[in-house]
């Protein structure tokens, strides 16, 4: 990836955040692991959290590539996304698969804007980001739908759980874009 003509502000904003996030759902899954990593659900907690494993590692590249700098907040994500991952893991399995859904369904919403945000700039000057961002969001999807799948929905209190986290996404996403 090249560059030139690219409008930095906007690139610099996406992969700092999204760098964040990948960082936070990595995070959160060794949270869930470190509570449910020897029950039933841990094959399927493992096998999406190596795929976030992939998506850090691209985000990691495309800093150094964009000569993007990192949140401030990595400290604080460090903690709070493997507070998540383990609080709602002690829900049992239900809650870590709640707070995937949760989770997930924010991230994919948020690299929908971000597409919207590259596809009115000019798409063929972000062509590969656009294909990182959709790739990453596709997986994103298929993460939520894996936790509906094993019963996300009968977490205590399920809906204001997600509506919880869902908000704390928000917040965690505002402050990483900016800070």
């Amino acid at each position: 990836m090249t560059l030139d003509g690219l409008n930095r502000a906007i690139v610099d904003r996406i992969i700092r955040v999204d760098h964040a996030g990948e960082y936070g759902a990595n995070r959160i899954y060794a949270g869930q692991m470190a509570v449910l990593g020897r029950s039933s659900v841990g094959p399927i907690i493992q096998k999406m959290w190596d795929q976030e494993k992939e998506h850090l590692k691209k985000f990691n590249e495309l800093m150094v590539a964009f000569r993007a700098r990192p949140t401030v907040l990595m400290p604080l994500w460090n903690v709070v996304g493997f507070a998540l991952g383990a609080g709602t893991a002690l829900l049992g399995k239900e809650g870590a698969m709640a707070c995937t859904v949760a989770v997930e369904e924010s991230i994919a919403n948020h690299y929908n804007n971000q597409i919207r945000t590259l596809m009115e700039e000019e798409p063929g000057k972000y062509k590969e980001l656009l294909q990182v961002i959709k790739k990453f969001r596709d997986e994103e999807l298929e993460h939520h739908d894996i936790g509906l799948d094993h019963d996300a929905e009968l977490a205590p209190a399920y809906t204001v759980l997600k509506n919880i986290i869902q908000a704390g996404c928000s917040a965690a996403i505002y402050l990483s874009e900016r800070f």
